[in-house]
């Protein structure tokens, strides 16, 4: 008797296929592959955007440079997306051995590691994009009550090139979410009752 891909046994405990469960994994694995390709090639593209950003603008007598310095959360967002690169790049190296090899060590400390690894990116990629996403409202709005200028009416260029970057890294954000998620899927299952079937992931 099944249902789903389960099967019941005796003892009535569910137990999965053998051959469902490991379309189930290569999905799992290709999907992280993917986000980690993401997570790499967007924050990397983040990167560039942000750090090129920048715009001379002339006042009477004398020029202000516009750039991303200027503005602390931007620099907190080339950082974070920074170690989202190098650490996406590490992941998927491990991702593509591991669909090589197609059984590498997954213990439960390792399985921790990853799981805690993915869930301080998530935050901090998450909070980059906040930070940086409020600065620009303020750049692009202004703060009338505080006197504050609308930035973006005299820098339009690094106010688009600035969004742009934004854009991509609220993207690496996402993947990073949804990889903390896949990761928490991989470490509790090798609390339940197959356990010792997924030992290999």
């Amino acid at each position: 008797m099944s249902y789903l891909g389960l099967g019941v046994s005796p003892g009535t405990v569910p137990v999965y296929h053998g051959t469902k469960l490991k379309v189930l994994d290569r999905r799992v694995r290709i999907t992280e592959l993917v986000l980690r390709c993401v997570s790499l090639g967007l924050g990397a593209v983040a990167i560039v955007l942000v750090v090129t950003d920048s715009q001379v603008k002339e006042f009477f007598s004398f020029q202000k440079k516009a750039k991303f310095t200027d503005m602390k959360a931007l620099v907190f967002l080339v950082v974070a997306n920074g170690l989202t690169v190098g650490y996406s790049l590490i992941q998927g190296l491990r991702c593509v051995v591991s669909m090589i090899r197609g059984n590498v060590l997954f213990n439960k400390p390792f399985a921790w590691l990853i799981f805690s690894g993915d869930q301080v990116m998530a935050y901090v990629t998450v909070a980059a994009v906040v930070a940086a996403l409020q600065s620009g409202v303020l750049g692009r709005t202004g703060q009338a009550e505080l006197q504050w200028m609308k930035v973006c009416n005299m820098y339009g260029k690094f106010c688009n090139q600035m969004g742009e970057g934004i854009a991509s890294a609220f993207v690496v954000s996402l993947s990073m979410v949804v990889l903390s998620c896949i990761s928490a899927f991989s470490l509790f299952r090798l609390y339940g009752t197959n356990k010792n079937k997924y030992a290999g992931w």
